[in-house]
C-alpha cells in the first residue's frame, strides 16, 4: 500500500511531498520523498509487521497510522518528521479486527476501522500524542464485507460501504465524545450486486461518489448538510465502450478461509480505488482486471461524471493518488507471475504525469521504483 504525505509546516522550506509504502509480506513501511520531477527518492524502511496495509495520515501531518491484518490484530503509529518524512515508531494498539480500511475524524482524536471480515466496524480514541486507546470506544455490527468507513468533511456524518450487502451505512457522529448512532434512516440500499467499496466526498460536501467494485462504476449522491442522508443522482461507468469485462462477485478476505469464487475471474470487473483531482475538476478510479486507471470529468454544480479515457497502468492496481499539486498520480499493482522466495506479494510503484491544465489524459507511465508490498495506495 502506497500513502503519499504532504507535510507543510511554517516556512515555505519545511513544505515536502512524502511517499510512504507499506510492505505486507516484508512486515515494513518504506518511505520516499517526491521531487519536483515526480522522481520518487527512497528513504528510510521502518519495521511494522506482517500483513500491514491500510494506512491514514492524522490531518496535521504529525503522525501516520498502519494497519497489520495478521493476528495479533494492531494499529502501528509513527510520528513524521516535516522537514525529512522520517518515521518513528510512537506505539502499537489493539484493534478489534482485521481492517482493510483505516481513516481518521476532521480532528485526529478518533480512528475509525471497517472490516471486510468480521463485518464490523470500529471506533478508538487518539490521544493529543497520537496513540490509539487500547480499547475501542465501539464496535459496531454492519452489513456484509465492510470495505471503507469515512466522516464527511462536516465531521458530522460518518459513512460505511458494505460490499457484500450492497448497503451504505449512514451514522451521526459525535465529534465530542466520538460515538456513532444509527442515522434514520440508517442505510442506503443499493441495487444487488453493486459491491460499493471505497467512496469520497467532494470538497464542498454536497456530493458523495461512491466507486463499484463489482460493476466499475461510479455513483454520485447528493448528501442532506442538515441529516447527511443521502440521494442517488446518476451513474457513470469507468469502462471504455469495447471493453470484454462482465460484472464480477465478492471475493474472500484477507487472512480469513474463503478465497476467489470458484469460477474463471479472468474477464471479472476488479475497481479498487478511487480519487479526485485538487482542483475538483476531474476523478480517476483504477481498475484491476485491464490494469487501468480510468478518467472523469467533474460537473461541480450538478455532481454528474462524464467518462473520458482509460489509461494503462501496472499490473493490479488497487492503490493510487494524486501528489497536490495534482501533477503525478502514485500507483501501485502487482505482476501476475510468481515472485522468488522471499520477496513476499512483489508490486510495482509508477508515477503516471499528467498533462497539466489541458485535460486529464496520460503520458506514459514511468516505472520509478519496485517494492514488496500490499498494491494499494493512499496519498496523505
Amino acid at each position: 500500500m502506497a500513502a503519499m504525505a504532504t507535510l507543510a509546516g511554517s516556512a515555505p522550506a519545511l513544505s515536502a511531498t512524502f511517499v510512504y509504502v507499506s510492505n505486507a509480506e516484508d512486515g515494513e513501511i518504506g518511505a520516499y520523498r517526491m521531487l519536483d520531477s515526480g522522481e520518487l527518492q527512497p528513504g528510510a524502511r521502518v519495521k511494522a509487521a506482517n500483513v500491514v496495509m491500510p494506512m491514514a495520515v492524522s490531518p496535521e501531518r504529525r503522525f501516520l497510522y498502519a494497519a497489520s491484518r495478521s493476528k495479533p490484530y494492531l494499529v502501528h503509529v509513527y510520528s513524521i518528521d516535516p522537514t525529512t518524512g522520517t518515521l518513528t515508531k510512537l506505539s502499537d494498539s489493539p484493534l478489534a479486527e482485521s481492517f482493510p480500511y483505516i481513516s481518521l475524524d476532521k480532528s485526529g482524536r478518533y480512528l475509525f476501522g471497517a472490516s471486510y471480515g468480521g463485518h464490523v466496524i470500529s471506533v478508538n480514541a487518539v490521544g493529543s500524542d497520537g496513540r490509539v486507546a487500547a480499547e475501542p470506544l465501539q464496535v459496531i455490527p454492519v452489513g456484509r464485507n465492510a470495505q471503507s468507513i469515512r466522516v464527511d468533511a462536516t465531521n458530522s456524518f460518518v459513512y460505511v460501504a458494505t460490499l457484500g450487502s450492497d448497503e451504505i451505512f449512514v451514522f451521526n457522529f459525535d465529534a465530542k465524545t466520538g460515538k456513532l448512532s444509527s442515522n434514520t434512516p440508517s442505510v442506503q440500499l443499493l441495487k444487488a450486486m453493486t459491491g460499493p467499496r471505497h467512496f469520497i466526498t467532494s470538497s464542498d460536501n454536497k456530493y458523495l461518489y461512491l466507486l463499484s467494485e463489482l460493476l466499475g462504476t461510479v455513483t454520485t449522491f447528493s448528501i442532506d448538510d442538515k441529516t447527511g442522508l443521502l440521494t442517488e443522482v446518476s451513474t457513470a461507468t469507468g469502462l471504455p465502450p469495447d471493453t470484454k469485462l462482465g460484472p464480477g462477485a465478492p471475493r474472500g478476505a484477507v487472512g480469513v478461509p474463503g478465497g476467489p469464487p470458484p469460477r474463471s475471474t479472468d474477464n471479472d470487473i476488479w475497481a479498487a480505488d478511487i480519487h479526485m483531482a485538487p482542483n475538483g475538476k476531474f476523478m480517476y478510479i483504477s481498475e484491476r482486471t485491464s490494469n487501468t486507471i480510468a478518467a472523469f470529468s467533474v460537473d461541480g454544480a450538478s455532481g454528474k461524471l462524464t467518462y473520458l479515457s482509460s489509461t494503462p497502468t501496472e499490473k493490479q492496481p488497487r492503490g493510487f493518488n494524486i501528489d497536490p499539486k495534482g501533477r503525478f498520480m502514485v500507483v501501485t499493482g502487482r505482476p501476475e507471475s510468481p515472485v522468488p522466495s522471499g520477496f513476499g506479494a512483489m508490486a510495482l510503484i509508477c508515477v503516471v504525469a499528467r498533462l497539466a491544465n489541458r485535460h486529464p489524459l496520460f503520458a506514459a507511465p514511468r516505472r520509478l521504483a519496485s517494492e514488496t508490498i500490499a498494491p494499494e495506495t493512499r496519498l496523505t
